[in-house]
């Protein structure tokens, strides 16, 4: 077993970050294997030196260890770019001018529909058919020629068998970003890439991304990579039921330190 621990250094770790790192750690432990740390910093607009330092020293005060040099998605932009020629070689790629508000308009027209998908409102296909250049462009996968590639995918969640059709990831999923104009990739290429880089066998990670998995699924079938078993735990909310934010300092790992908590405490209050 092979699992991964992937927090972005843009605030503070709170009790879910908690839950989900020892989750994958305990897991991996448990059964002789390898827990992974890895720093998802490609937005480095919102990224800081001073959080990631904090994910180490929280992490470490859990208890929690990992091999070293930890992978950071920022020093990996060649990968991605090459990932990224790889689907434009297959003819799988389109460039999209489109902003986010133009996304939303053109979806929400009359005679569309705005529909949510696991990526956003469900892309309305714009510029899918337009001939437009990539410079200061976004690239979206081009969904109706990539199923038609690999036809009907498959993961295993868990121990049970999960599928999605090619019309469901055409009418439910479409288009997805693979690369920001502003970033040259996206959350779904990079930690896809990485996953396989790092040999990943298990993704544990909360369900808030559980819907984005048939992306991952399909980008790896695209790539040649493996795909692992995924595991989407419950996510720790507080008492209004709502999932818990970076922003909400109160519940921060470093907030539970100062006020004398100690590692067992944590474990506690998040079920463990």
């Amino acid at each position: 077993m092979i699992t991964r621990f992937a927090p972005s250094p843009t605030g503070p770790l709170h009790l879910g970050h908690a839950f989900s790192a020892m989750t994958a750690f305990d897991l991996a432990k448990a059964a002789a294997g390898t827990f992974h740390l890895r720093i998802e910093d490609i937005d480095q607009c919102r990224s800081r030196p001073e959080w990631e330092d904090q994910i180490y020293e929280d992490l470490h005060w859990l208890g929690l260890k990992w091999p070293v040099p930890v992978v950071r998605q920022s020093e990996r932009l060649p990968e991605y770019q090459s990932a990224l020629q790889k689907l434009q070689g297959l003819g799988l790629t389109f460039a999209c001018t489109c902003s986010r508000r133009d996304v939303a308009e053109a979806a929400s027209a009359p005679q569309e529909g705005a529909r949510i998908g696991p990526d956003g409102t469900i892309y309305p296909g714009t510029c899918k058919h337009a001939d437009r250049a990539t410079e200061g462009a976004a690239i979206r996968l081009h969904m109706d020629r990539a199923m038609a590639l690999t036809g009907a995918i498959e993961w295993k969640e868990g121990d049970r068998s999960e599928t999605r059709s090619t019309e469901e990831m055409i009418n439910d999923i479409g288009d997805i970003v693979l690369a920001r104009r502003d970033l040259g990739t996206s959350y779904h290429l990079s930690v896809v890439i990485d996953d396989g880089f790092q040999n990943i066998r298990d993704v544990v990670r909360g369900k808030d991304l559980q819907d984005a998995t048939p992306i991952h699924v399909l980008l790896q079938r695209l790539l040649d990579l493996p795909t692992p078993v995924y595991c989407h735990h419950r996510l720790i909310r507080d008492e209004n039921g709502k999932r818990l934010a970076k922003r909400d300092d109160a519940r921060a790992i470093a907030t539970y330190r100062a006020d004398g908590a100690t590692p067992e405490d944590i474990r506690r209050m998040v079920g463990l």
